[in-house]
């Protein structure tokens, strides 16, 4: 083998190294930035979980305040017609 097929394969075997270098490299950013987003995934779930608890929370108390507010209406006709009653008398 000549010096200059030696130097000619230490070169081949150079840059096929250099590839190898830059995939692996590039495999290794590719794990950090997939391990970012699966984070930030995880910490929408868990802010949509809270945020549907919230909503639930909230159409409660709204459907609560209906009912009193329906009740309070009942109320006020009530004590108005009494009122329109004893006036009238």
């Amino acid at each position: 083998m000549s010096a200059k097929t030696l130097e000619q394969a230490f070169e081949r075997l150079e840059k096929a190294l250099n590839v190898m270098e830059n995939a692996v490299n590039a495999r290794l950013e590719n794990a950090a930035l997939i391990g970012e987003v699966e984070e930030e995934v995880q910490r929408m779930n868990a802010d949509r979980s809270r945020l549907a608890q919230e909503l639930d929370n909230s159409e409660t108390r709204s459907e609560r305040l209906e009912l009193a507010n329906k009740e309070v209406s009942r109320r006020l006709i009530a004590t108005m017609e009494t009122l329109r009653t004893i006036l009238e008398n």
